[in-house]
């Protein structure tokens, strides 16, 4: 079964080459590395590493937001006409696990899990030392989010809260990925667009399976608890999603903006920015959801 890995990015060489070095390290090899380049045309003077072959494609971001959604498509697509039979998404912050690549392609390979979402547990790391993150030795940091499922061992579990999907690390087969309809690109920037993708799989019939030992691990960089930096892009996306699915996303960011007097919400719930002046966040390590 040829797997490609998806990555997104957009400025983040160094977090990128930790990345591949991670996919060097697997005991099953991926065959090809799919990187949607997001208005960043370094990205190639980062890939004579020894490591995966790589696919570049470019996406051009567009009013000052990043085309997450259709980059993921980008992606999705390049691998699938480079004959990928299974696609793994992994955020450009994580590093894959020793175990990753032939985790998800062992529960792909088995009929019970074959057609379904395939979640990983990720660990957020703290910032790394003098010498990086001892790659080979990841292992050793495991600590998977507790708001996730994390199966023991290389137990496999069925998912029943489709609101805890990310898109931090997941695969797919192409077919289960054309059954879901990939991500809507009606959503620009930060937020909401990994609950709407998890909504179409749970109404296309699509079951959800967290795989143990699919591990990544998640590389430091400040955050801020609430995003109030995605401020706009938040709102706009709730907007699209609750007329897509008529409940609201990301409630307790929404709620944490309203206590600071960030936005304004009607009656119905829909977020109305009212004041984003001079306002700063204190940098978190982890971040809401």
């Amino acid at each position: 079964m040829r797997t490609a890995v998806i990555t997104l990015t957009h400025r983040r060489s160094a977090h990128l080459r930790n990345q591949r070095t991670g996919l060097t390290r697997g005991g099953r090899p991926t065959d090809m590395h799919v990187i949607v380049a997001m208005d960043d045309p370094a990205v190639r003077d980062d890939l004579d590493d020894g490591g995966p072959p790589a696919i570049v494609v470019d996406c051009a971001t567009a009013q000052d937001a990043l085309p997450l959604a259709r980059a993921r498509n980008a992606g999705a697509a390049a691998a699938i006409e480079a004959g990928a039979e299974l696609l793994i998404f992994l955020d450009v912050d994580c590093i894959p696990g020793c175990d990753l690549v032939n985790r998800y392609h062992s529960a792909a390979s088995q009929s019970p899990h074959a057609d379904a979402l395939l979640c990983g547990p990720v660990t957020y790391l703290p910032p790394p030392g003098e010498q990086g993150y001892p790659v080979d030795r990841l292992h050793e940091l495991v600590r998977p989010h507790p708001a996730r499922p994390a199966p023991v061992g290389h137990q496999i579990i069925v998912g029943a809260d489709y609101r805890l999907f990310w898109s931090l690390s997941f695969a797919v087969r192409p077919s289960t990925w054309q059954r879901i309809g990939g991500f809507c690109e009606e959503y620009r920037g930060y937020g909401g667009e990994d609950t709407d993708f998890a909504q179409c799989a749970a109404t296309r019939g699509v079951s959800m399976r967290w795989i143990g030992g699919a591990d990544a691990f998640h590389q430091y960089h400040p955050v801020s608890d609430p995003p109030v930096e995605h401020l706009g892009d938040i709102l706009r996306n709730a907007v699209v999603f609750h007329r897509r699915w008529g409940w609201w996303p990301m409630e307790g960011w929404l709620r944490s903006f309203a206590s600071l007097g960030l936005i304004d919400r009607d009656g119905d719930g829909t977020p109305h920015r009212v004041h984003t002046g001079g306002w700063t966040a204190a940098p978190r390590g982890i971040p809401a959801s």
